[in-house]
């Protein structure tokens, strides 16, 4: 708490050089800068830009703009400086003898935003991993601004002695993570060939940060997961059970929010959790329609998606915030796509029947006839499958169930057998 008070304070100054001629685009972009400063509690006081054909080398910015942005740190009394993009070492260091205050980019602000919001064990390593891999190619470039200490934006640091100072000891501590994460993903993998076994069905959750995953979570699943209107707001994935209409349970998955130019080292880092999509039967890809930049958004998950090698998994669109939607909005695409507001009942019953058809499409139609002695396998057809009909037939005195089901799993192929004996 007493951290969150200290960095409530910071007063911030937001850099940004335009290379393209999208002035919307850039705009936009340099808002979400200010809303990563916002969430890792910091204030905007004041905003730099400059068109540039390319960066300058040794300072990223001109000239002229260092000196614009020196008078405005004595103005505003500014405590950091924030650039919307990444800085190589020497422009940090250049940067930071020139106005004598932080200088921090914006890969490095996603990650303290991480190391702030992480809960769970397995989060914590990852973020630490994901901070020493950036820093430790900087150690020679940032002279004074490392040895700040203290809860400021961009001193969130991986633990509380001055890492920086000593290389072999950040790569001790970095073999020191990846020992430790190796445990945590081999029960993870453990845990995933469980599910496997128990033949579960598996939804993930992807989408940007801010787009309502979490919400969406919740209100499908009963879960407790945080709600807040920040970016990042969960970082930790979460799991739950998700009933659908005809009574299957499957597995309904949160993951980390996406953002553009999302940090490579943040992507190695949690590749082990992302992974989980790797794994699903159906993504659903969550886009905040009422940002005005929605497209963009929609275009950096697809990419990041197909980083994961998880592209050739089917997916639905959720156009979440369908009550305040941007007045031009117009869907990518109708089919396997909903419109939906989380906080709509309505809205919410009709996206669980969208997400099992979806299902369905990738399930194998059955229908058998069980005699009553067979009560296991009639319940396995209740609990394991997508059930369309079950009733008694008074004449072969038998039941008929009819549904859908993995043709990959072991129950699918039994069925898949029977119907061949009943022919």
């Amino acid at each position: 708490m007493q951290e969150v008070q200290q960095r409530e304070t910071e007063k911030v100054i937001l850099v940004g050089c335009q290379f393209t001629e999208d002035d919307d685009s850039f705009a936009r972009s340099l808002d979400e800068l200010a809303s990563l400063v916002k969430t890792a509690k910091g204030t905007v006081v004041a905003t730099v830009t400059q068109k540039r054909q390319k960066v300058e080398p040794s300072t990223y910015i001109g000239r002229g703009k260092v000196d614009e942005i020196i008078t405005l740190i004595e103005e505003k009394q500014a405590d950091t400086i924030v650039f919307n993009d990444e800085l190589s070492p020497s422009q940090v260091r250049n940067m930071h003898v020139r106005t004598k205050v932080t200088i921090i980019d914006r890969t490095q602000l996603i990650l303290d935003i991480f190391a702030a919001r992480a809960q769970s064990r397995e989060g914590k390593l990852q973020v630490e991993l994901a901070q020493l891999s950036y820093l430790l190619p900087r150690l020679a470039g940032q002279g004074l601004a490392l040895s700040r200490q203290g809860g400021g934006i961009g001193s969130k640091g991986p633990g509380e002695t001055q890492l920086e100072s000593d290389r072999r000891h950040i790569r001790r501590r970095m073999d020191e993570i990846k020992h430790q994460l190796e445990a945590v993903v081999g029960h993870r993998q453990r845990y995933r060939e469980r599910r496997k076994q128990n033949e579960v069905l598996q939804i993930a959750i992807v989408g940007y940060t801010n787009a309502g995953k979490s919400t969406l979570l919740n209100r499908l699943t009963a879960a407790d997961t945080l709600e807040e209107n920040q970016l990042f707001a969960t970082l930790d994935p979460t799991t739950r059970q998700f009933v659908l209409p005809s009574g299957l349970q499957v597995l309904l998955s949160d993951t980390v929010g996406f953002i553009q130019d999302l940090p490579t080292t943040l992507v190695a880092a949690f590749r082990s959790t992302l992974e989980e999509l790797q794994h699903a039967h159906l993504l659903l890809h969550v886009v905040d329609s009422s940002n005005p930049d929605y497209l963009q958004h929609e275009r950096t998950v697809r990419t990041l998606v197909e980083e994961l090698g998880a592209d050739k998994i089917p997916q639905l669109l959720v156009y979440n915030k369908a009550d305040e939607q941007v007045a031009d909005f117009f869907p990518t695409r109708t089919e396997d796509s909903v419109e939906v507001s989380a906080f709509d009942q309505e809205d919410v019953t009709e996206l669980k029947h969208v997400i099992e058809e979806k299902l369905v499409e990738q399930l194998m139609p059955y229908r058998v006839m069980l005699s009553p002695d067979e009560g296991r396998l009639l319940a396995r057809c209740k609990q394991e499958t997508l059930r369309s009909v079950q009733q008694w037939d008074e004449a072969e005195e038998r039941y008929e169930v009819s549904g859908y089901v993995s043709q990959h799993t072991a129950l699918g192929q039994e069925l898949r057998n029977r119907m061949k004996d009943e022919e």
